[in-house]
């Protein structure tokens, strides 16, 4: 009976376009919902568990902020505990930051000086509560203190040496530029690891300019070495000039007529020389002997040399 009325009825409805749901099938919805509901009241209730934590991760600290005041205590690495509402923290980084300037100069002959600058900074991990307080967040940092300082700093220091200076004295202007950035940056207690001037240069006319003067400087220089080369031929000439004539001055003196007749006494090939004496029909033409030789120079007993061979012949005629 039962059977058929439901059968009866369910014929009727689905010739009107509807359909009965059976009780049954009411139970699966309500445990899914009940699920759902289950898992948002767990994260709920774990988000307001953790909203009494606060985590700090490596290489932060965190600034505690009460009802808008920001408190002397420092939050190092770690999870810590706070009051939701009543307390919030904000994060800075103490870590190693990198910023790279470029920046435009004076020199004190007034050269346009461009420079690349890389900056190694940070913050000082046991004041970010005063940093944060008087500055802001790391963005404001570097752009309200770091890079209007390193710009200042870079011109001052620039103002003071020539450009010929700012190259050839480049490790004093380095030092220079960290001694003054380091005293700036340190009253917003921030720390400078190390700054690099990265590059330095000047416009197209100056480096042509630099390059005429090296030139030139490179042919005066070449100049007077061939200047001073030849002034030290021209005195090595003389001095050997002065040596020879005073080798030879010494060997005029030496040469005495014993010496003479020693060296021509051994050089004598044993043939005795034969000299003609007068002129036209008188002419003679004898043989000279050694003893001849020998009694004119016994003649000369002061050894008076003879500057020429008609001398020769001249005393030894006379002798006849």
């Amino acid at each position: 009976m039962n059977r058929e009325y439901l059968t009866t009825v369910n014929k009727e409805s689905s010739a009107f376009g509807t359909e009965l749901i059976h009780p049954n099938s009411m139970k699966k919805p309500n445990k899914d919902i009940q699920a759902i509901v289950k898992i948002v009241l767990l994260l709920c209730v774990l988000t307001i568990i953790c909203s009494f934590f606060v985590i700090i991760n490596p290489g932060q600290r965190g600034v505690l902020i009460k009802f808008g005041e920001v408190q002397p205590e420092i939050l190092g690495e770690g999870i810590h505990p706070v009051i939701p509402i009543v307390n919030t923290v904000e994060k800075l980084s103490v870590r190693v930051q990198n910023q790279e300037i470029s920046t435009e100069a004076l020199s004190k002959d007034l050269q346009n000086v461009y420079t690349d600058v890389a900056l190694n900074w940070h913050i000082a991990p046991e004041k970010v509560n005063r940093i944060f307080q008087r500055v802001g967040h790391q963005e404001a940092i570097v752009h309200r203190i770091i890079n209007p300082a390193v710009k200042e700093v870079l011109k001052a220091v620039m103002s003071r040496y020539t450009a010929e200076e700012i190259i050839t004295a480049r490790t004093d202007v380095k030092a220079r530029v960290d001694q003054d950035l380091t005293s700036r940056l340190g009253t917003y207690d921030i720390e400078i690891d190390d700054i690099s001037l990265v590059n330095i240069h000047f416009t197209e006319q100056f480096n042509k300019a630099v390059e005429a003067k090296q030139i030139a400087e490179q042919e005066a220089k070449r100049a007077g070495f061939l200047a001073i080369k030849a002034e030290n031929q021209a005195k090595a000439k003389v001095n050997l000039a002065k040596g020879e004539a005073k080798a030879h001055q010494l060997i005029m003196e030496s040469l005495t007529p014993a010496i003479l007749q020693r060296q021509a006494i051994a050089k004598w090939d044993g043939r005795m020389p034969w000299i003609s004496a007068g002129g036209g029909d008188n002419t003679r033409l004898f043989q000279l002997e050694l003893d001849e030789i020998v009694k004119a120079a016994q003649k000369n007993p002061q050894q008076q040399r003879v500057e020429s061979r008609s001398e020769l012949t001249t005393a030894l005629l006379k002798e006849k």
